[in-house]
């Protein structure tokens, strides 16, 4: 038995949710544990497709607990919705808890997210307005409304009366806008609570517990590494950690106890919102990957924008990770490409080349990048079960990425189901 923590390597969307359900089939304990629903994971069944945002991946294929730990942020409606579009579908959710220490979404929130992007113009950070940054705000600001805040009505009602206190000056004196109503936001919350006080647990303890007995114990999470907010493209990056080491603190987990750290890249680079991306084709070549590749945003609709995988970038993710397996997904998609390109270095204004990825955009910004021609493949590698079977090229083009990154591929993923797997190392 083990533990297995999955991340994004590049900027979100590399395909977590699909690596998730698939390790989920044995896992015990399913964790979620940063972000909220402005996450969009897509996982299909067969025909069927679920778009999950809030819900941890392996909700469909976990027969243990799955677990919103204490460093996500919640939405209680967002919750509820996603739990009736699942149970219509047949399926059960009776294994959903959320952690006592998760803080929770508030009206409050939302339109400040909303707000603050209308008035930025030019200069919008490009967030799905669904707020997350506020509520991550609140919880440092020591003024957040946590989940078992939900299960004491007088302690809401102070907390409540507080917040808004604040928030609705903003709203009337900056923003321009009407104020919010206690009454309106206490009721809901307090018929919240009531929904969700069997749901609510110290999930801290169930999560060591599982370790220490030695269960299998899946830890998922948001975004990637290039949208943390310490080690993104700062500003135009999430407000929480969807980094390895993020797990420790978003689930209450020693970092002794994360065996097996796995990195999901795309076998090409795609980024929604805006911020700094290196590789970006605005070129036909670009318009082509996100056709074949379907690239478009499953929490938002927004087309993604699309490029050549960048090198520099994913062996900086790996370190901060400290991945020690790689998932390469949407191998498929190159396909149709006589050629191929990745990006190696980055040579700056002063002609010389460097392969350290900057920690400024300002920076980034001036960088060109030195790409590496590989041959491509044009057969179609969707119903490859093996290594050993895929052309040439592509092995060379995986082997290529192995060697440059100094990690092993665990999986290939080479279409969207389930099924659609390559298995090229294992787990331990």
């Amino acid at each position: 038995m083990s533990t297995y923590v999955v991340v994004g390597l590049q900027w979100g969307d590399e395909g977590k949710g699909k690596i998730t359900d698939v390790l989920a089939e044995k896992s015990d304990y399913v964790v979620r544990y940063q972000g909220g629903n402005n996450a969009g994971h897509t996982v299909y069944v067969g025909e069927d497709k679920f778009v999950l945002h809030l819900l941890p991946s392996g909700v469909l294929q976990c027969k243990g607990k799955c677990i919103i730990g204490n460093g996500v942020v919640v939405n209680p409606e967002a919750f509820f919705n996603e739990i009736e579009a699942i149970e219509k579908r047949g399926l059960s959710t009776d294994h959903v808890f959320i952690s006592s220490r998760a803080h929770i979404i508030m009206p409050y929130h939302i339109l400040l997210d909303t707000y603050r992007e209308e008035i930025a113009g030019n200069s919008q950070i490009g967030t799905t307005k669904r707020g997350i940054g506020p509520c991550y705000e609140d919880k440092v600001a020591r003024i957040g409304i946590r989940a078992i805040d939900l299960l004491n009505p007088e302690v809401l009602k102070i907390k409540i009366k507080e917040n808004l206190a604040v928030k609705n000056v903003l709203f009337e004196k900056l923003f321009s806008k009407k104020p919010l109503f206690f009454e309106d936001i206490y009721e809901k919350y307090v018929d919240y609570g009531k929904r969700l006080k069997n749901r609510i647990i110290d999930s801290e303890y169930d999560i060591n517990h599982a370790i220490k007995d030695q269960k299998n114990v899946l830890f998922e999470g948001a975004q990637a590494l290039m949208l943390d907010i310490d080690f993104g493209t700062y500003p135009y990056v999430t407000s929480s950690s969807p980094t390895t080491g993020g797990t420790t603190v978003g689930a209450g987990v020693p970092p002794t106890s994360l065996k097996n750290l796995i990195g999901v890249s795309k076998a090409y680079c795609t980024r929604v919102g805006n911020g700094a991306f290196p590789t970006e084709l605005e070129n036909k070549t670009g318009e082509l990957i996100r056709k074949i590749g379907n690239e478009y945003g499953a929490s938002t609709g927004r087309p993604r924008r699309c490029g050549w995988l960048d090198l520099v970038a994913l062996r900086y993710s790996c370190m901060i990770n400290g991945i020690t397996h790689l998932v390469i997904t949407k191998l498929d998609v190159l396909s149709n490409f006589e050629k191929i390109k990745v990006g190696i270095a980055y040579q700056t204004p002063e002609g010389n080349s460097t392969e350290v990825f900057p920690s400024t955009i300002e920076e980034l910004s001036t960088y060109e990048v030195i790409y590496k021609e590989l041959e491509g493949w044009n057969e179609n590698i969707s119903d490859v079960k093996s290594f050993e079977n895929l052309p040439d090229s592509a092995k060379k083009y995986l082997q290529f990425i192995e060697e440059y990154l100094g990690v092993d591929i665990y999986l290939v993923s080479v279409g969207p189901e389930r099924s659609q797997n390559i298995i090229k190392s294992t787990l331990n």
